[in-house]
This record gives structure tokens, sequence and C-alpha cells, in this order.
């Protein structure tokens, strides 16, 4: 078929006008190029699900790709969960462009499958819809979002019966009976009205007002509370109320929200890209933070499943990096959990090295997985057949996952340990900066630096892939002046030193390259699985000795992290 024809049959099956017209528009201009970027492919099932632009094609989110998706989804769910068509799906939306369009193609696509739906009747954030999943026993979720991505953004994420995102086989599973689905046009449909009419479909807002209570049940008990002043940010996204729901259950009172950042909305007009990583998205809460003279700047993501904080310091608000917020919540667990005898702490490989060293002060078992909390959870749940019991799980990515209730990421649970910590460390006059401080001298100072190229157009994969193989075919035998002791080719599963090559099995293939530096410094390399971006992740580490002080070791490992910056980014041509 000519690009041509790929694009009428497309519009023979879309049950969108909007997309409809973009594509007959294309057709009418003889607009060849961006027809081939819509029909270059399919967009790929992975990272737990669906991702990409909003638009017509079967590379970008659309209803045709949702419903061929859920279709897809529904027809896996029946042969591996035998008691789907009673136990149903939980499907939960987030505030974008289209999500309670794509929500309803769920339910209508479920039903039209005999699989009950439990729904929310409003937007809910991100670890809700994992918490109804395990509360509800229901045989897998769906929740529509984008989480961080920009504004042009949707997406498509999937939980299984265990409560945890889908890894292999499911997801496997599932991408080839999406490859076997009918047309759109041609998947059986049963509308809302006629869905609850045949109590197909059901509520699910009781699993918000459970997962309140019992999140807000993971803060420790003190006598006060009212003495820590929070900023707060949701970003445009839908975590506010929840937030302040969970936080007010638990005592947690002087909440200052950004005002035109409080309500949900999809086109984020304040802020350019709404992920509180990027430089200039927390510019508001931070400066509502010195206006209220708030103890924490706190923002989550716009699906709540993240969680970024400001801590003011001697010298004003300092913001904690990624893995100084998984250090001090694993640290503060370990400590409030002393009763577990075989305590269980998973990062992931890109994640600070550190809390290796903290795990076995507190004698824990401390994992590594592959970047994502789906590889954490289900690794967790490996674990737990052993005896061991998982207490948190974090990757630097501002993801934490610190309470069993949700087998995923959740910034909102998250928020409020932080919270408690700072409330407790504020009684002794002390703040988590202080904290990170403390772990720093008993462990050594641990800096990071993530850098992360965008990169544009079709091909961008291709290009992204091409910098790792670069290094993997050629590996440095120095970073920064530190010499390279090995090298993990996670994508080969092979690790390269000095002496030779040899096998390397410990993980499932991913498109990563570390490496492990002389004096404990790393290095990391991969493509995104949610961005067109070429991240890179860089540690450095230095003893902390009496005649030094803090401040000159951390000094130190800094310099070397600038130095190993500079040479990985540029010897690999990026």
């Amino acid at each position: 078929m000519s690009i041509v024809d790929r694009a009428r049959s497309w519009i023979a099956q879309d049950p969108d006008p909007e997309t409809r017209r973009e594509l007959e528009v294309l057709i009418e201009r003889g607009d060849v190029g961006a027809l081939q970027e819509r029909f270059a492919g399919a967009l790929q099932f992975g990272t737990a699900g669906l991702r990409g632009l909003l638009g017509a094609g079967p590379t970008r989110m659309n209803r045709v790709t949702v419903a061929q998706t859920t279709a897809g989804l529904c027809a896996w769910l029946k042969q591996e969960v035998p008691d789907v068509a009673s136990r149903g799906i939980c499907v939960g939306r987030d505030a974008r462009v289209n999500s309670d369009v794509f929500e309803r193609d769920v339910i209508e696509v479920a039903a039209g499958a005999g699989i009950p739906v439990w729904v929310f009747s409003d937007v809910v954030p991100t670890p809700v819809l994992a918490f109804a999943v395990l509360e509800r026993r229901a045989a897998g979720g769906v929740m529509i979002t984008a989480s961080h991505n920009p504004p042009g953004y949707n997406g498509y994420k999937v939980y299984w019966e265990n409560g945890a995102q889908i890894i292999p086989p499911n997801d496997r599973g599932i991408a080839g009976e999406i490859e076997r689905a009918a047309a759109a046009s041609r998947i059986p449909r049963m509308p809302v009205t006629e869905a609850r009419a045949r109590e197909l479909v059901r509520s699910a807002d009781s699993s918000l007002d459970r997962y309140v209570e019992r999140i807000s049940s993971e803060a420790s008990p003190l006598a006060s509370r009212e003495h820590v002043r929070i900023a707060y940010t949701a970003l445009h996204g839908v975590a506010e109320d929840t937030f302040r729901k969970v936080l007010s259950r638990a005592g947690f009172e002087d909440v200052h929200s950004v005002a035109d950042q409080a309500t949900p909305d999809g086109r984020f007009p304040t802020v350019a890209f709404p992920n509180p990583e990027e430089p200039g998205a927390m510019d508001h809460v931070l400066a509502l933070a010195e206006r209220v003279g708030a103890d924490l700047a706190i923002a989550n993501d716009p699906d709540g499943d993240r969680v970024a904080v400001g801590v003011r310091g001697s010298d004003g608000l300092e913001l904690l990096s990624g893995n100084d917020i998984g250090v001090l919540l694993a640290d503060d667990l370990l400590q409030r959990h002393p009763e577990i005898s075989k305590p269980l702490v998973i990062s992931t490989v890109v994640s600070s090295p550190m809390l290796g060293p903290i795990a076995a002060g507190r004698g824990a078992r401390w994992e590594q997985t592959l970047t994502g909390h789906k590889w954490i959870q289900n690794r967790a749940l490996e674990l737990g057949k052993q005896g061991f019991v998982y207490v948190f799980g974090y990757e630097e990515a501002l993801g934490y996952a610190p309470c069993p209730a949700v087998r995923d990421k959740d910034g909102i649970s998250a928020a409020l340990l932080l919270v408690d910590m700072a409330a407790r460390l504020k009684t002794r006059g002390e703040t988590l900066l202080d904290a990170r401080d403390d772990l720093w001298r008993a462990h050594g100072v641990f800096v990071d630096r993530q850098i992360s190229v965008r990169f544009e157009g079709a091909n961008a994969q291709a290009r992204m892939s091409a910098a790792v193989d670069h290094l993997r075919q050629e590996p440095p035998r120095e970073i920064g002046g530190q010499p390279v002791l090995r090298m993990l080719d996670l994508e080969q599963r092979v690790q390269w030193t000095p002496t030779g090559v040899t096998p390397f099995t410990d993980f499932a293939r991913s498109n990563v390259v570390v490496f492990e530096l002389a004096g404990g410094h790393q290095a990391m390399l991969r493509p995104s699985g949610t961005e067109p971006k070429l991240k890179y992740y860089f540690y450095a580490t230095a003893p902390v000795r009496a005649r030094d002080g803090l401040e000159e070791s951390k000094k130190q490992a800094l310099e070397v992290l600038e130095r190993m910056a500079e040479d990985l980014t540029r010897s690999s041509s990026c």
C-alpha cells in the first residue's frame, strides 16, 4: 500500500473526527513526509505500556491506538487470568488532553469484551490507581497518563494483578495480541450507559478514601506537627486534592499551595515542561516558599507519582537531588523498623551506589534492578518468597516507593514521609540537609549529576542508540582521569575489564552501559524509555576525614564529577 492508501485505511477505522481530519489535510496537501512520520512503524508497547505524542497514525497516541491496545490487553488477560470476568480491571486517568476520551474507550472496549471496569468519577493520581488494583484484587489496571511529559503527550500504563507494572512475559504477550487486534471500527464495544446498566462499570471512588487512610497512617506518631510549614505545587496535575487530604489526616495542616498551579490543566500554562527535574519547573513553588517562610518546598509531577523537595537551610532553600531523597528515606525507614529480621531495599542500576553502605550499616539486603519501578517491585515480590521484607525502593528520577500498599512509585506517600522526617528533625533544631550530612559523615560523600541530551526527529531513537553503541564498541580506558575497572553492557550482557570480556547475566537486556571506575566512582549512559533523551549519570565519592572536613570532601568529589561528565559526554560525541 502507498502511504496515502495507508492513511485512508486508517481514516476508515478512526472514530475521532479530529484525527481523521488531520490525515485528510495532509493528504490534500500532498505532505508525504508528515504522513511517513505518522506511519513509520507503530508506537512501541514498552515501559509498562504506551507513551507518545497525540495525533493520527500508528506512531501517535489516539483513539485507534487505545482501542487496539485495550483489545490486546483484554485478550491476554482472558488467557492468563481465568477469573478476569469476575475480578475486572481498574481504570484511572489524569487531566491531560484526551485522557477522558481515552478512558471512555478503555471502558467501552473492556465492557465489550465482558470484563468489568472499576472506574473513578474524576481524575486520580497514578499511585491511587495502583493502590486500587491491589485493594480490589483486580486482574489488572490501566492508567491514562503521560506522567511528566510535555503537554502534547499522553500515555497508557498497564498494571498486572500483582499491583506492579507489567514485565516479561506479559508485556510481550499483550504486544502480540495488540498486533492481532482488529481494526478499531470492528472491535466490539459497549456504551458506558449500557455497561453501567449491566453492572460492568463499577465505582472505585472508595479506593481513593482508603488510599488516603492507608498512606496517612505511614507517618510516625508526633505530639505536634503544626510547626512544619510547607509550600506545595501539583504543577497543574491531579495530586493537589489527594496530597492535602493525606497530609491533613496525618496532622500536617500548614500547607500553602501555588494557586495558579493547583487546578488540573493538561495544557500546563505556567510551566514549559511539567517535570520537577527540569530547570524552572519549581520556580513558582520556590518563590512561594520564600514568601511564606516555608521549611519545605514540595512538587509532585502531573500524575503524582514523583516528588521533588527543596529544604530551607542556613543559605536559603536548597533542592535535594533524587538520590539525596532516596537515601534519606531508605535510612529513615530502616531505622524506624528494627523489628524486621530480613529487611530489603532496592534501587536501580543508574541510582546512587550510596544505598549499598547504608543498607549494610542497617543490616539490610540491597538489590539493584534495571531502570523502572516495574523491575523494583517485581524483584521485591521474588525476594519476598525467600523471606525478605520489602522496606523501600527508589530510582534517582524522583521516584520512590515507601509503602507496600502501592507497588509503584508514589510521590504523595514519599512527600508525607519527608515532611514527617523534617518535623522530627526540627524538634532537634535540625533539617533534612543535616540528616544528609550525617549520612555523608558515616558513609562518605556521594555526589551525582545527570545530563540529558534531547533528540528530535523520526530517527531520534536510532541516533541515541548509535551514541551508546560507540561507547560499547570502543570503551574508554579512563574517564575524567579515573581508570575504568569494569564496563557492564546490559544490552549485550557482557562485562569488559582490562583483562578481557566475559558474560554478565545479572539483569535482563537493556540498552545501558555502566562504567565502574577506580575510587568507587561510576558513569552510565542509556536512552530514556519515555522521552527522546539520551541520559548520562555520573557518581563520585570521597571519604570524609576529620582533618579535611565535610566541605573539603564534597569539593573533591564534585571536581571528579565534573571531569567525568565533561570527558564522557565529549567522547560519546553528544
